[in-house]
C-alpha cells in the first residue's frame, strides 16, 4: 500500500452510517431551525432529498498560512451558525489546508452543538495532484515532489499526468477521497465531484476521455456503496459552458448516460458545479447542451436530467463584488452591496439550487446573507 494512502473507514464502526453524513431529516432540521430568519425560498432540495442553504461557503481563495486556516475555520463556524449549510472545498485548495480548515470547523461545530453532522452538506473535489501544506519554490522541486510523493508511491503513472497535474485515475482517485475524508476528519463526504474533468481533453480526446470518465464514475459508485461518499458529480470550470464542438466542452446528457451504463438507474451522479455571474451567465443564459436531441442551457439540461446546480465564482473571486454600474445595481433594490446584488443575481437564476461564495472573514458572512434575511 502507498505510504501515504490512508483510510478512516474504521472509524465509529458501531455507529449508524446515517449518523455520520448529511441526512434528509437532519437538513430538514437545519432548515427549519433557520427558516424564520431568511426568505421563504432560502432553503432549497437539493441531491438525494437534502436541504440546502442557497447561500453556501467556499474555500478556495488564500495563502497558504496559519492565519488564513483559522480565518476560514472561524468563517465557516460563522456561517453555519448564522445559517449556512453547504460547505465546499476541495484537496488541491491552499495544498491541502483548506480541507483541514473546515475539518478543525466542523469539528468545532458537532463538540459545541451548533450542528450536528446530519445537518451539514460537506462537498468536496479530487482530480489535480495536491499539495502539501506549502508550494514548492520552483517548478523543477514540483517535478520532484510529484515524483517522489505520487509516483515512487505508485499512486500515479506518468501518462496517467495530463498538463503536470490532473488525472482522473482510479488508483489517483481513490487516494484522493481517502486522503480527503482524513483532512475533513469525516467518514462521509456528502459531495464527491471530479474536478474539471475537461483538463483531460487538453492532451485526449472525448472518446478517450469517456474511458477515463467511465473508470473513474465506476470508483465513485463503489464508494456511494461504501458510504464514503453520498454523490458524487463534476465541477467545471469551462466545460459545461463552452459551445458543442469546442475542444473542452462536456455534455450533461453523456455524462449522465456514462453513470448510467456503469451503475444503472441508480446511479449516484447528482450533481453538477460551473460558475455563473453577471460576467458568467453563460450556464443560465447559453444553449450550451443538448438533451434528446433540444438546445439546452446548462441549468435547463440539468433540470431535466435530475440534477442539482450548484454555482461558483458569483462574485468573480471578489471582482463583482464592488464597482457595479449604478443601472445594474438599480435591479435589485433589497441589496446594499454589490456584493449582495450579484449573489443575488445568481441566487435567482431558475434552476440553481445554492451560489457558493468564499467567505474568511465574518463579516462577509453577515454582508452576503443579509440581503436573504426575512
Amino acid at each position: 500500500m502507498p505510504k501515504h494512502f490512508t483510510s478512516i473507514s474504521s472509524v465509529a464502526p458501531n455507529v449508524d452510517s446515517d449518523e455520520l453524513r448529511a441526512t434528509v431529516a437532519g437538513t430538514a432540521a437545519f432548515a427549519k431551525r433557520f427558516a424564520s430568519r431568511f426568505a421563504a425560498d432560502f432553503y432549497r432540495l437539493g441531491a438525494g432529498g437534502l436541504s440546502f442553504s442557497s447561500i453556501g461557503i467556499g474555500t478556495y481563495l488564500g495563502e497558504h498560512t496559519d492565519a488564513d486556516d483559522e480565518a476560514y475555520a472561524g468563517a465557516v463556524c460563522h456561517a453555519v451558525a448564522a445559517g449556512v449549510n453547504v460547505i465546499d472545498t476541495a484537496i488541491n485548495y491552499r495544498a491541502q489546508r483548506s480541507e483541514r480548515a473546515v475539518g478543525a470547523a466542523v469539528q468545532r461545530l458537532f463538540a459545541s452543538g451548533v450542528a450536528t453532522r446530519q445537518q451539514l452538506v460537506v462537498c468536496s473535489k479530487g482530480g489535480y495532484i495536491p499539495l502539501d501544506g506549502t508550494p514548492p519554490a520552483s517548478r523543477d522541486a514540483y517535478r520532484e515532489y510529484v515524483r517522489r510523493e505520487y509516483i515512487d508511491q505508485q499512486i500515479l503513472q506518468p501518462e496517467e499526468i495530463v498538463a503536470g497535474g490532473h488525472s482522473l485515475a482510479p488508483r489517483f482517485l481513490r487516494y484522493c477521497l481517502a486522503k480527503s475524508r482524513q483532512n475533513l476528519g469525516l467518514r462521509c463526504i456528502d459531495v464527491y465531484y471530479l474536478h474539471n474533468p475537461e483538463q483531460q481533453l487538453a492532451a485526449v480526446d472525448g472518446a478517450e476521455l469517456e474511458g477515463r470518465l467511465r473508470a473513474a464514475f465506476a470508483v465513485l459508485e463503489e464508494a456511494a456503496i461504501r458510504k464514503e461518499i453520498g454523490v458524487y458529480g463534476a465541477a467545471t470550470w469551462d466545460g459545461l459552458r463552452a459551445s458543442p464542438g469546442s475542444k473542452a466542452h462536456l455534455s450533461l446528457e453523456r455524462l449522465t448516460a456514462i453513470a448510467r451504463e456503469v451503475a444503472g438507474d441508480a446511479h449516484h451522479f447528482k450533481c453538477v458545479q460551473l460558475p455563473i455571474s453577471f460576467a458568467m451567465p453563460e450556464g443560465i443564459r447559453s444553449p450550451t447542451q443538448s438533451v434528446a436531441g433540444r438546445e439546452r442551457s446548462v441549468v435547463e439540461a440539468a433540470s431535466e436530467l435530475g440534477l442539482t446546480v450548484v454555482a461558483s465564482a458569483p462574485l468573480m473571486q471578489s471582482k463583482l463584488a464592488t464597482g457595479l454600474p449604478a443601472e445594474l445595481r438599480a435591479h435589485f433594490p433589497g441589496c446594499e452591496t454589490d456584493a449582495q446584488c450579484a449573489l443575488s443575481f445568481v441566487r435567482a437564476a431558475p434552476g440553481v439550487t445554492t451560489a457558493l461564495v468564499g467567505m474568511r472573514q465574518p463579516s462577509h458572512v453577515d454582508e452576503n446573507l443579509a440581503a436573504f434575511r426575512a
